[in-house]
């Protein structure tokens, strides 16, 4: 029997999302999957239409059978695409027997408008009472303001594109629909260097004859004055709220029309009375202009429209947003209602979110519902928002009449119960209800085991990972709302393991560059909202991802594009720590390890681990860049590449010189004072010789058993810490450590009705944030050591897998499985009730996997591992 051919490559993607539109990269990047086997050549067509790939005759790029193993991402190199124009491609492989595939099937991305000029005729526009010279302070008798357009179609549409964006946060309709799925839009950036923009395909929203395009216009975080009696993290202005938009419409005859925002536009106060980002939203429905963003509205003074106004464009560089955007992802009903005061309504929906609520209200005109939104209760039942100081709520007048659904849209709080005041009525479980929101990205994981503990760990850190995916990643949706870059690298794991995050972490890297300072400094905080005092804005485990961003997303997604992109900015960030180092190439300036229990760690341990890792990683990505270089006939930027390696590992290896001479005390046989952190920080760095690793291992294991098997760490050394046990065959620690229910511990948070992880170990019964995934490390356990899924050593996106389970406890079973760029990877393994292992695993195309099995006499039994599921057993 002859051999089938290769089935055709699947998940077509450009730029890391599926299908995109309105992106304005020139070379994209070109991914897919292989069905089967190992892929030894390819090629790619893309076309201005499907039919001219179908008759094989493309005629934008075509390039040819390509001898190359599966890897990186292809870059666009066809002909230069012009702006709104759409291209589609396809793409065919060929197995190690060189027998090729068919065509996948065809897929599609579109360009933004990719020059300033493309935007004409449109113009920034606002209201006239939003305009320079009015004041930036808050005013609370100028509601934010409505803009709107009517425009004429005679013809038969072939397709329609909207492309806005906005100096603050703005809400788009179309013959009043929404525009699209995605919220609170544009994204958060460094507003005086980068604006988003989005488009919206709203060709089905278009009608013969008359039609209107809309916006509600608000100042999101990009413009947050002082609003007396509302909780606010901080007060910054980068202009007041302004429009840019622009509707492309092609008739089918090819004619092109387009309605720009400029003085032609018309503006009204709207019914949003206060929107702050922190505080929270007010909006009077007696305000309303029924049918304003329809055809049908009275654009005329009587009816209290008025032209707007053109202003200044701001000085910053307009960028399509190639990202997945925020969107609501999951509405909750309430679980269970109280009224702890008469006329007080508490419901709790069960769970703590980053969301906005949903209201649903009957009653007389003029009546004020407070909703005040809460991640914990005080003992009387009422909402508990002490940590945030002043009041964060929203409140909604009622218009009368019919029933009345409204949510507010130009913010977000993050919450587990609603407090309603002001009801016309008794609360009832269809009284309101919560929207979550997140960014979009795909699920890319998941984890169970045969515990319930180990199962609610992951549960709350995935809700916590949920609750600060946002359009930057935050610390905590209830107060910072904040970009804080530790957790960027250091819970990478946790944020990858369980989402597609290849071009989300794409914009939080470029937030990074943007935010980084003249000197090399990258901030703490990206994009820095508020500038802080020097621990607060210069330590090397947040500044240092800058390097470590990028290079996890090489490591995981083979993202070629990002490291050339940002290696200059990481030379910058490692000229500026050389300027904060001693003599020895130690750093001692930071904050330390954050969090921690035992605060005996010198910083100088901390910073320098930081700065360790971000020089090794450093010159592993001069490498990769070099190489890269050097086989595409780079020679001369090879050569510069593999200089900077060279002097990137010297620094690393004087660094880690520097670190064992300071810190190691050999009658100790620990390093520094012989706390959890500086053990942990020195196995996982590498520093220790050989000879002294099981010595340190021992102290370590010796300072948990001391500590009742809890972590005395902070958020720096947990990873670490974790990594380090599991490597040095001490699993065994790491679960005594993940078992306990007492404090500190990740069942402590459970055991105290914890429904995402908190800020704090002790977080449920102390307070601070009740939804942080800054504890999150767990995650990289969960999958790497107890379901075993891991890539080898010297393996970029999976290439090579190792899958190597590590039983412990009590456990019976362990599953996992993750969507690497190679397709789907699964480990479940079982202990059965006689005795012996049992591992099911799936292993994805072009990805051989080395499988290790435990023994009983701590051995391990390989196996080589084809792609397709197999089973793997230890006799009794």
């Amino acid at each position: 029997m002859t051999p089938a051919n290769p089935a055709a490559p699947t998940h077509l993607r450009t730029g890391y999302l599926t299908n995109p539109l309105g992106i304005d990269a020139p070379h994209p990047d070109l991914s897919w999957r292989p069905a089967a086997g190992p892929q030894r050549a390819y090629r790619i067509q893309v076309a201005t239409t499907p039919a001219q790939l179908t008759t094989g005759t493309p005629d934008l790029w075509d390039t040819g059978r390509v001898t190359a193993e599966y890897g990186a991402p292809i870059p666009y190199d066809g002909t230069p695409l012009r702006s709104a124009q759409q291209a589609h491609w396809r793409v065919q492989v060929w197995d190690d027997r060189d027998r090729p595939s068919p065509w996948s099937d065809t897929a599609t991305w579109e360009t933004g408008l990719l020059h300033p000029t493309d935007w004409i005729p449109a113009r920034w526009i606002t209201a006239p009472d939003w305009a320079p010279p009015s004041t930036t302070a808050h005013d609370p008798d100028r509601p934010h303001p409505l803009l709107a357009a009517d425009f004429r179609l005679d013809k038969p549409v072939r397709s329609a594109r909207l492309y806005a964006t906005a100096l603050g946060l703005y809400v788009p309709t179309v013959n009043g629909h929404p525009a699209g799925t995605a919220e609170l839009e544009p994204g958060c950036t460094a507003y005086d260097k980068r604006l988003l923009y989005a488009t919206y395909d709203v060709t089905s929203l278009l009608i013969p004859g008359a039609n209107a395009v809309g916006f509600r216009l608000a100042g999101g975080i990009a413009h947050v004055p002082d609003v007396p009696g509302r909780y606010q993290k901080l007060h910054v202005s980068y202009g007041l709220p302004k429009l840019l938009a622009l509707l492309r419409i092609e008739a089918d005859d090819g004619t092109v029309t387009t309605v720009g925002t400029d003085d032609t536009w018309h503006t009204a106060p709207g019914p949003i009375t206060l929107s702050d980002w922190f505080g929270g939203e007010e909006y009077d429905a007696r305000r309303e202009l029924p049918g304003w963003d329809t055809p049908v509205a009275d654009r005329t003074d009587a009816a209290g429209w008025r032209p707007a106004v053109p202003v200044s464009a701001p000085a910053a560089a307009l960028t399509a947003r190639a990202h997945p955007p925020v969107e609501i992802t999951e509405t909750l009903d309430p679980v269970s209602i109280t009224e702890p005061e008469p006329g007080t309504y508490v419901l709790d929906f069960g769970v703590n979110i980053a969301g906005r609520p949903e209201l649903q209200v009957t009653g007389p005109p003029g009546t004020t519902v407070t909703l005040r939104p809460a991640e914990l209760l005080h003992d009387d039942g009422t909402v508990n928002q002490r940590f945030t100081g002043r009041p964060c709520y929203d409140a909604y007048t009622l218009k009368g009449g019919e029933p009345e659904v409204w949510q507010p849209v130009t913010g977000y709080h993050g919450f587990r119960y609603l407090q309603l005041e002001g009801l016309p009525h008794p609360a009832t479980r269809t009284t309101a209800r919560a929207h979550v929101l997140r960014a979009a990205n795909t699920p890319a994981g998941g984890f169970t085991s045969s515990d319930d503990l180990l199962n609610g760990i992951h549960r709350i850190t995935e809700r916590a990972v949920q609750s600060n995916m946002l359009s930057i990643l935050t610390d905590c949706p209830h107060r910072e709302k904040l970009g804080w870059l530790e957790e960027a690298h250091l819970v990478f794991p946790a944020v990858a393991n369980n989402y597609d995050v290849a071009a989300y972490y794409r914009k939080i890297v470029r937030d990074m560059a943007d935010t980084q300072t003249a000197t090399g400094l990258v901030p703490d905080i990206a994009p820095e909202y508020k500038v802080f005092e020097d621990k607060f804005r210069d330590d090397p485990n947040w500044g240092g991802a800058i390097v470590l961003a990028p290079w996890q997303l090489y490591r995981r997604y083979g993202d070629l594009t990002t490291l050339r992109a940002y290696y200059p900015n990481m030379r910058r960030y490692l000229d500026h720590l050389a300027t904060r180092a001693d003599a020895d190439d130690l750093l001692s300036h930071g904050l330390g390890d954050w969090m921690s229990f035992d605060n005996s760690t010198p910083k100088a341990v901390t910073a320098t681990f930081g700065y360790h890792r971000a020089a090794t990683a450093l010159a592993r990505i001069a490498t990769v860049l070099g190489e890269d270089a050097d086989a595409m006939g780079y020679e001369a930027d090879a050569k510069g590449y593999e200089a900077d390696a060279k002097d990137y590992a010297a620094l690393a290896t004087r660094i880690g010189r520097a670190f064992h001479a300071a810190f190691y005390d050999p009658q100790r046989q620990t390093y520094a004072t012989g706390s959890q952190a500086a053990d942990a920080l020195a196995l996982d760095l590498g520093v220790v010789p050989a000879a002294e690793r099981d010595a340190v291992t021992a102290h370590l294991v010796a300072a948990v058993r001391e500590a009742g098997d809890h972590v005395t760490v902070g958020e720096i050394a947990l990873p670490s810490l974790l990594r380090a046990l599991s490597a040095q065959g001490r699993d065994d620690v790491v679960w005594d450590l993940v078992s306990r229910t007492d404090s500190p511990s990740y069942g402590y948070q459970l055991a105290h009705g914890a429904t995402a992880l908190t800020e704090r170990w002790d977080g449920p019964t102390r307070g601070s944030s009740q939804n942080h995934f800054m504890l999150g490390a767990i995650e990289e356990w969960f999958l790497a050591s107890l379901a075993g899924i891991r890539q080898a050593p010297d393996s970029v996106a999976y290439s090579r897998l190792l899958i190597r389970p590590t039983p412990v406890g009590d456990l019976t079973h362990a599953e996992a499985w993750y969507d690497t760029p190679r397709g789907r990877v699964r480990s479940a393994w079982r202990r059965p009730s006689d005795g012996g292992f049992i591992l099911d695993v799936t292993v994805p195309p072009g990805a051989p996997a080395r499988i290790e099995l435990p023994l009983p006499d701590g051995g391990r039994a390989c196996y080589e591992a084809e792609p397709g599921d197999g089973r793997f057993e230890v006799p009794a």
